[in-house]
């Protein structure tokens, strides 16, 4: 994704080299397995360098029952375009039958392959010689459903796959099997990787010109066959399920490629040029525009260097060309977006301010009440725009929301908690990009999430109904439409993704509710703290079960990042990250105060004495 940091890049597509002999690189038919037998393994294979191309082997002349299969499973992790290879192994019916793009399972290691067995354990007797059944296991890891979209799984896999021994060839091939694909979580890491699409809030412009506001919608594609058609064939396809409630796109209906394209590349001059067909030509200069951000958003996450998008309809006629700098001024995004300053209260408890890209160690009151007044707190946000500060005061029980300039007043607190100690009481605050307000109040007896429009009002209570515990911190998207929410129950913590759905006025029910609730840490069992770090991935601190503490980069899906995790901070309270690129991570540290993260450096002292950093929103 296009805003994420080096030390959390994920892989790039490069140059394919292809082997065409057995070895290392090669998968069926450099093995064999017996027909018969307890639990066998399909070993998972090595990582590779990602420019080298792996391809299957077809079945060799008289292989046996169990090396088809095996032959078949490994098949499915080469980079064979349409699994042609793959499909070998399987009989004319159930290879006209048999969808691989409909679903992938992702085991913690290789499938087994294991006869198939009565319930008392037995092996069933071989009624027919010609035929025979085996039985699929391992552990589930994730799934990728039909859209691509990633999904943390546990539990076991267990599915059967039949062959049969063809009467004339005396060849056994798959004539039954389960759709989809199955691998092991390595050979998954070496084959996919993540890339977000785009698309636009349904209901939230920014900005006195209206902007709309760019949504990454992460999906999973083969990471060596033809990313880039594939990303745009996916990004006409429309947005996942999870997130299809809350964007547009501007794609009209049946919008796609033109038929026969692939392999789309950028020319010399880093412009692509996109064939629609006629459904997607229907549009006018503006909407167009918005197509070609969508496009260009989407596909630097693949070719960084990528400057401009050239849209064609039928015949080679032009639609709209659209450069990097024209898609930034027509769309809002957040991960395009560097904040002018880093915010922390210092040793009295007021709110300060320094440069991002400096290296000073010492911050400045920021202008204003919360910086100049006299009013100590315990927790601050700034406003995406940098012109409004929201602060907790000290004690956790009121927030306060005001100007970034000098002479403004307090004003009166625009929530209050009744909660029993300040750990009961008010969360951090966060600010979305159309200027909401979001805070979680964690009073056992009166908990709830809430919003202030345009941080004033009176506070709305948010409808969380998939809520299983007490929210305990709160950090809300700069596209407005998604929120992160860190939740305990017995003791426990899980950070949690929901989805933020504006109800319109003239229906009845909540006026905003977050649903579809899904964890993005499933193995961690203790969130410490939490910031957006991209437009589609967070940084974490918290540890697994019995484990020490940790912090890493999560996606919004659950998915795992290639590449290395922030350096180890000893005592880590707080973290403070933006969504823009090449921002430097800040933590609050128990043993050093606040400390900031270069690239490729190890973490530095910024201010003994000061606590809670934060970047705006």
């Amino acid at each position: 994704m296009g805003a994420d940091r080096e030390g959390g890049a994920r892989r790039r597509p490069g140059r394919a080299v292809a082997y065409a002999a057995c070895g290392a690189v090669l998968l069926a038919g450099c093995a064999s397995m017996p027909d018969s037998g307890d639990l066998r393994n399909v070993e998972s294979t090595p990582r590779q360098d990602t420019q080298v191309r792996v391809f299957a082997m077809p079945p060799q002349d008289g292989a046996g029952a169990t090396e088809i299969v095996q032959g078949f499973l490994e098949a499915l992790t080469s980079d064979d375009p349409n699994y042609d290879t793959a499909r070998k192994y399987l009989t004319a019916d159930a290879a006209h039958a048999w969808h691989p793009e409909k679903s992938a399972t992702v085991l913690a290691n290789g499938p087994s392959i294991m006869t198939a067995r009565t319930t008392g354990g037995r092996e069933e007797p071989e009624k027919d010689p010609d035929s025979v059944t085996y039985v699929l296991s391992g552990s589930r890891v994730a799934t990728l459903d039909a859209q691509q979209a990633y999904t943390p799984a546990a539990g076991p896999y267990d599915k059967k796959v039949h062959l049969s021994r063809d009467a004339k060839t005396k060849q056994w091939r798959i004539d039954a099997l389960p759709q989809g694909v199955v691998m092991a979580k390595s050979d998954f890491q070496r084959n996919y990787m993540s890339v977000d699409k785009y698309y636009f809030a349904s209901n939230t412009t920014v900005g006195a010109t209206a902007q709309p506001v760019a949504v990454a919608d992460p999906v999973f594609i083969r990471s060596r066959v033809d990313p880039m058609t594939q990303m745009v064939r996916s990004l006409l396809s429309g947005p996942t399920r999870w997130l299809g409630q809350v964007v547009r796109t501007s794609f009209p209906s049946d919008s796609a490629l033109q038929a026969d394209v692939s392999g789309l590349q950028p020319d010399d001059q880093n412009k692509l040029t996109v064939p629609v067909n006629d459904k997607a030509a229907r549009v006018g200069r503006a909407k167009c525009a918005e197509m070609a951000t969508q496009l260009l958003f989407t596909l630097r996450n693949l070719t960084p260097t990528l400057d401009s998008i050239a849209l064609r309809g039928p015949g080679d006629r032009p639609l709209c060309d659209l450069t990097e700098q024209r898609a930034e001024d027509l769309a809002w995004r957040g991960s395009a977006k560097r904040p002018e300053y880093l915010y922390f209260l210092d040793s009295r408890h007021r709110l300060v301010r320094m440069a991002t890209g400096s290296t000073g160690t010492s911050g400045t009151a920021v202008p204003g009440a919360l910086g100049e007044g006299g009013k100590a707190l315990r927790s601050v946000a700034v406003s995406r725009d940098e012109q409004t500060a929201a602060g907790v005061g000290a004690d956790g029980r009121t927030l306060y929301v005001t100007s970034l300039a000098a002479g403004g007043s307090l004003g009166d607190p625009v929530v209050t908690s009744q909660g029993p100690d300040p750990d009961d009481r008010l969360t951090k605050p966060s600010w979305d990009a159309r200027g909401d307000l979001w805070v979680a109040d964690r009073d056992p007896a009166h908990s709830g999430l809430y919003v202030l429009a345009q941080g004033g009002g009176r506070p709305v209570k948010v409808a969380v109904p998939e809520l299983d515990g007490r929210i305990r911190d709160v950090r809300v998207a700069a596209d407005g439409v998604r929120i992160a929410l860190v939740v305990e129950k017995d003791g426990k913590q899980s950070l949690l993704i929901g989805r933020i759905e504006r109800a319109d006025r003239s229906t009845s029910g909540p006026a905003v509710s977050v649903l579809g609730l899904r964890s993005a840490t499933p193995d961690l069992e203790e969130v410490t703290a939490m910031s957006w770090a991209g437009d589609s991935r967070l940084v974490v601190v918290g540890s697994e079960q019995g484990g020490v503490q940790q912090m890493r980069y999560v996606q919004v899906d659950g998915s795992t990042l290639d590449g290395p995790a922030p350096a180890a901070l000893p005592g880590a309270k707080s973290i403070a990250a933006s969504e823009g690129e090449r921002v430097p991570l800040v933590a609050y540290s128990s043993e050093d105060g606040i400390v900031r993260l270069p690239t490729g450096a190890q973490w530095q002292k910024v201010d003994k004495a000061g606590t809670g950093p934060v970047y705006p929103g």
